[in-house]
């Protein structure tokens, strides 16, 4: 039974491209998380190495999941969830506000603590609201079309898990959710007014919420010009582009980042990417680059493909993890580059982060499960 199951999964077409640059960006990532944290790890942690290892560890078992998943779950099992994905991310929300569960980081209350372990559950949430909308716009697509009520529905929900973001706060995930929600309906072919409509409504609920807390207003006001207070609301900014202004071509080399010596907070999660500019320079930055737009591509294209052959469900969730893909790396890399305000997300697959690198494995396995089905059904009708 294992053999025939063995040998017919060698027999899939996987995309080789996409799986080589997502095994490059995490290696990068094992090897900047290192670097990257020795010194902040040593003096909270007496440990150098204490962030690597549990990142490590993380590391294997994103592979095992990633492989699991990809063995055992077509994309298409998930649409039989429905409704019960929406609970199950409504659900993982509500769990950092249980005492005893939630645990506060800076201020914010995103992680769990189960028995010394930390997990972000907002990462889980962002996978299953993707996979309910998705079985949502495939069901009522007509509806979605043609009616309002229908359109609204979807909405009405996405403003239960933002209040549920707000709560903690964690304003950087309901940027990526909302703007996920805004392609996944774009894509599916939502009238132009409707979207535009829908667009300029969450463009002023963005901008009441940017603004109703006076630290969001003090870092879109330091992101104007982080120069005029670099030593307090400017400061992990200013510091980011010192170390993107150090790298110069090709870097001062591994493990020789100055920035992170206690300069540049969160140097192993939010402003990884400086450190990477710093220590390889343009050139590590733009491979950098280089491989996050080739994963993003690439599951764009198998999204296209699902859609193509009529896989509508499949199609939406990969392109929903692609668009995750996408606006996580373009905040992550426009907040370390000064082009956007300050926001606390984590460029996936190279961050620190658990819970990130695994929901990003499991995001990967599903879009190459698709495309894989989609190849050998394709192969079996030419056959026919």
């Amino acid at each position: 039974m294992i053999a025939h199951w063995w040998a017919s999964l060698r027999q899939q077409e996987i995309d080789s491209l996409m799986l080589a640059a997502v095994l490059a960006l995490s290696l990068l990532g094992l090897v900047m998380v290192m670097s990257a944290s020795l010194q902040i790890a040593e003096s909270d942690h007496g440990n150098a190495f204490y962030f690597f290892q549990r990142h490590a560890v993380f590391w294997v078992l994103a592979v095992l999941v990633g492989f699991v998943v990809y063995a055992f779950f077509p994309l298409g099992w998930f649409e039989n969830l429905g409704f019960l994905a929406f609970l199950g991310a409504v659900a993982a929300l509500l769990l950092v506000f249980v005492p005893g569960l939630g645990y506060s980081v800076n201020g914010s209350l995103r992680w769990v603590n189960l028995g010394g372990l930390r997990v972000q559950p907002s990462e889980l949430a962002k996978f299953l609201f993707i996979i309910y909308l998705a079985g949502f716009i495939t069901r009522r697509h007509q509806l979605l079309m043609n009616s309002w009520k229908s359109f609204a529905a979807p909405l009405s929900l996405l403003v239960i898990l933002a209040a549920l973001l707000l709560g903690q706060p964690d304003f950087g995930t309901l940027v990526v959710v909302g703007t996920t929600t805004l392609g996944m309906l774009f894509l599916a072919g939502v009238p132009f007014v409707r979207f535009i409509t829908l667009v300029l409504v969450l463009a002023v609920v963005a901008a009441v919420v940017a603004v109703a807390e006076p630290y969001r207003v003090v870092r879109l006001m330091s992101f104007m010009d982080p120069w005029a207070d670099q030593f307090n609301s400017g400061y992990q900014l200013t510091q980011s582009l010192i170390a993107f202004g150090s790298g110069h071509w090709l870097g001062v080399g591994l493990g020789n980042s100055v920035q992170k010596l206690f300069f540049l907070p969160e140097a192993h999660t939010d402003f990884i990417s400086a450190v990477i500019a710093e220590e390889l320079g343009l050139v590590g930055s733009l491979g950098l680059m280089a491989l996050v737009a080739t994963v993003v591509t690439r599951m764009f294209l198998i999204g296209h493909r699902l859609a193509a052959a009529g896989w509508w469900y499949q199609a939406l969730c990969v392109q929903g993890f692609a668009i995750v893909f996408s606006v996580q790396a373009l905040i992550n890399l426009g907040v370390s580059m000064g082009a956007l305000p300050t926001k606390g997300l984590t460029l996936p697959f190279v961050s620190y982060g658990g819970s990130s690198l695994l929901i990003c494995a499991v995001m990967v396995a599903l879009a190459l499960r698709a495309d894989a089905d989609l190849k050998a059904a394709q192969q079996q009708g030419g056959a026919q």
